[in-house]
């Protein structure tokens, strides 16, 4: 009997350890499923975080612009681009926390949602924030993985043709745009950005779609036509429109510069000469809201490129480093800057270059916190009404959109390599001539190497002076 015992007892203690066993391989922290909408808003919370950062081991795109410059570590701001292997920290952060995270959203939708018209507007419009993200990737690097990215099956994915991928990104907008239905809802208030308002992502997308129409007018025209003429009717028509990322007032989720500058203590930079010289210049109303004062109560830019003294110039205001500072993806001011530039090239978009430019400057000095009568003022003045400006449509609408731009140094990266305009000063140390693209990430070459070597001999060599397809000036 005692024998027994001990053999059942045994037993008894196998089953319990083997239950044990099974139950210690599920890791709770990380689930093998989980509700769509948390990888949606983590998503969104990813694609704002990319493009407001301002680390220079990820988002150095106010730095190349010259709006803001370095005190101590000068490297970004000479472009320098490997040192801090900035390309992979790009690319990583759209491939793999963006794209990736509304690709998996979508994929547990069909699951979570058990409305077709909800689930067919969550992820259209998941879709339409996969279409902008692409549309990053492929105008920082051009070839890029598309058809065959995201595939877990394949590490080596193919780089596809840079035009063939924005075109197919433009059909891809179109049936997102066709297939939202404003009479149903949507994400709710996982989406931080509209709170599931249909509506508002039917004029986001048909707003991209403008943004990527205007994009390509130097090369296709007639296709810009196209898509800009269509777009038009259905964009932004007030600030309350604008592509908002709203961040909370305390950690964790806090606007990244706040989190760059304030919360970790950094004095690494100080507005630039180029941007504060060009806006003193104009009688800017923007000045103060875009700055602190410098060291004798006045506005001043340190020299692009230089070692500058933190205390001596102006910072970046204290709007932009407050931890609720939003995050700005798309917005009612660049949209009619677009417009305008589509009436200066005798596009048909409702409206004359000048009403579209005034409506630009307009909407950006509101929404910085200035007045109606601050944009009159300043429209008022010979250097900034259309019709006296100095220089062609694209030195106006340039300047003025790089101003309405300032603190999205990506969007101001992409209007300057087509625009040219306002001109900007060679930096102290440039290690190169001005990056019209990133460089292919280092992990690329040197994991999917033939894939790699064909898309750069394709585009004419990896460089950061290589155009792009579209930039023609």
């Amino acid at each position: 009997m005692k024998k027994l015992i001990y053999i059942t007892s045994a037993v008894f203690l196998l089953a319990s350890c083997s239950k044990n066993i099974t139950d210690k391989n599920i890791d709770p922290k990380n689930p093998s499923t989980v509700p769509s909408y948390t990888l949606y808003t983590q998503a969104q919370l990813n694609m704002s975080n990319t493009l407001s950062s301002s680390n220079v081991n990820l988002n150095i795109f106010r730095l190349i612009q010259q709006y803001w410059t370095e005190t101590t570590y000068t490297d970004e701001s000479n472009y320098d681009l490997g040192t801090r292997a900035i390309p992979d920290g790009w690319w990583n952060a759209w491939y793999r926390n963006v794209l990736t995270n509304f690709q998996l959203a979508n994929s547990f939708a069909r699951t979570d949602v058990k409305d077709a018209a909800v689930l067919k507007n969550d992820t259209t419009i998941a879709d339409i924030q996969q279409v902008y993200a692409f549309y990053v990737l492929v105008n920082t690097f051009g070839n890029v993985p598309y058809s065959q990215a995201l595939n877990t099956n394949n590490p080596f994915p193919k780089y596809d043709d840079a035009k063939t991928v924005y075109y197919a990104l433009l059909d891809r907008l179109d049936k997102d745009i066709a297939a939202l239905d404003p009479s149903s809802e949507s994400w709710g208030t996982a989406d931080i950005i509209y709170g599931g308002d249909v509506s508002k992502w039917l004029k986001f997308a048909n707003s991209l779609k403008l943004k990527m129409g205007i994009l390509i007018a130097d090369d296709d025209a007639a296709k810009a036509k196209s898509v800009v003429e269509a777009a038009a009717p259905n964009v932004f028509t007030s600030n309350d429109d604008n592509a908002y990322f709203a961040y909370l007032t305390s950690p964790p989720n806090t606007n990244p510069i706040w989190v760059d500058l304030v919360q970790s203590g950094r004095q690494d930079f100080v507005g630039a000469t180029t941007v504060v010289d060009l806006t003193l210049g104009l009688n800017d109303p923007r000045v103060p809201l875009f700055f602190t004062t410098d060291a004798n109560n006045a506005y001043s830019g340190g020299v692009p490129g230089k070692g500058n003294t933190y205390s001596i110039f102006s910072k970046p205001s204290s709007q932009i480093t407050a931890p609720s500072f939003p995050g700005d993806l798309l917005d009612f001011a660049e949209v009619n800057f677009y417009l305008a530039e589509a009436a200066a090239r005798g596009f048909t978009v409702g409206g004359t270059a000048d009403q579209f430019y005034n409506a630009g400057i307009t909407a950006s000095i509101k929404a910085w916190g200035g007045s109606d009568l601050d944009a009159t003022t300043y429209l008022l003045q010979p250097s900034v009404a259309y019709a006296t400006a100095a220089g062609s449509w694209q030195e106006k609408i340039g300047t003025q959109a790089y101003l309405a731009l300032y603190n999205r140094g990506y969007d101001a990266w992409t209007e300057f390599r087509r625009l040219d305009f306002p001109a900007l000063a060679v930096p102290t140390n440039a290690l190169s001539g001005f990056p019209t693209r990133f460089s292919y990430p280092a992990k690329e070459q040197n994991v999917n190497g033939p894939n790699y070597n064909a898309a750069a001999a394709a585009i004419g060599g990896d460089v950061v002076t290589t155009k792009l397809w579209w930039d023609k000036n």
